[in-house]
């Protein structure tokens, strides 16, 4: 079988030997990774194909519709194009590890997107990524303890709080708000990197004061939080910081926790920051085509998977800019009539 990901170190020696003999059917020389930029894109996977899918936390959103979304490309490509979806720690660390080659389709945040191909941020330079498409928007999510005595991120000065796993989008964004709040993350906060498993059971046996959460509607995790721990926790309105965020990156928009989500007595207004699925530049645009269809075909099963999916919309999917649109999903979008 075609792989697009090496991750065996018996490989390394199959390729040495592709190599010399000038042609082959194994590792990269005949994967779909390759400099196909004046091919005509068919759609059609005619090789047996595995893509591997960098996602984010278990309790997470992008967990469940990516395990959900690589369960549904056999059946849409006659069972050519397999994929398997990975637990990782999120957005930066989603990028690194996809341009490294270690997975071949990686969910990322916008503003985490707009970094990478701009080299800003976490990035030192510019990284060869392009977008399949803009897929359901993430909503900031910021929960503390009812008596931690915290009322607003300037709050958070001295308490122990989580800003997410290392190398995550929910990083990213905890330590812009902490930032625009006019505090210090290495310095004013207690900051404990867990990721969501973790970081929910800090909440709950009180070694943890808040939290941080980038992520679709519902999250698993924080359902458990509210549906365990009832009023002794609560959300906090981060909406007073969206003009100092929107300065950093126009990715971030107005949003609203619904009070019927999570079961609280009153909506909560938040910071909205919307998702891509992420490729390499060298994917090969059948590949690509085919992912970005199935994404869109199956759409009613990654919605069982969970809800947020319902924001995957062929009126926004174009939406990627300043973050290219591969050419396989430009010809997938194209066909299914995307605005």
């Amino acid at each position: 079988m075609r792989r697009t990901s090496v991750r065996l170190t018996v490989v390394a020696s199959t390729l040495a030997l592709v190599a010399a003999a000038g042609t082959g059917c194994g590792g990269r020389q005949d994967s779909a990774a390759k400099d196909d930029t004046s091919s005509e894109i068919t759609c059609k996977v005619e090789k047996d194909t595995r893509v591997g899918i960098a996602t984010g936390n278990a309790t997470g959103v992008y967990y469940v519709v990516g395990n959900a979304l690589a369960n549904q490309l056999s059946g849409a490509t006659g069972g050519k194009l397999t994929g398997t979806a990975a637990e990782t720690g999120a957005s930066v660390q989603n990028v690194e590890q996809l341009v490294a080659g270690k997975y071949d389709v990686a969910f990322s945040l916008f503003d985490t997107a707009v970094n990478a191909v701009q080299g800003k941020g976490s990035f030192t330079a510019p990284q060869p990524v392009e977008a399949l498409a803009r897929i359901y928007d993430n909503y900031t999510q910021v929960v503390v303890r009812a008596d931690a005595g915290i009322t607003s991120v300037a709050d958070m000065k001295g308490k122990r709080i989580s800003t997410g796993s290392p190398k995550s989008g929910t990083e990213v964004i905890a330590n812009r708000l902490l930032t625009a709040a006019g505090l210090d993350p290495a310095k004013d906060v207690q900051a404990q990197r867990l990721d969501l498993t973790k970081t929910v059971d800090g909440m709950k046996d009180g070694s943890i004061d808040g939290l941080f959460w980038s992520g679709g509607l519902p999250t698993g995790g924080i359902t458990d939080l509210f549906t365990t721990a009832g009023d002794k926790v609560k959300f906090i309105d981060i909406s007073p910081l969206l003009p100092r965020m929107t300065e950093l990156n126009p990715a971030y928009q107005a949003g609203t926790i619904k009070a019927d989500v999570y079961a609280t007595t009153a909506d909560t207004p938040t910071i909205v920051v919307p998702n891509v699925l992420l490729v390499r530049k060298d994917l090969d645009a059948d590949v690509a085509c085919a992912i970005t269809r199935t994404v869109f075909d199956k759409q009613d099963a990654l919605v069982q998977a969970n809800p947020a999916a319902k924001g995957i919309s062929l009126t926004t999917a174009r939406k990627t800019e300043p973050v290219g649109l591969h050419r396989g999903a430009t010809k997938a979008l194209t066909d299914l009539g995307a605005s």
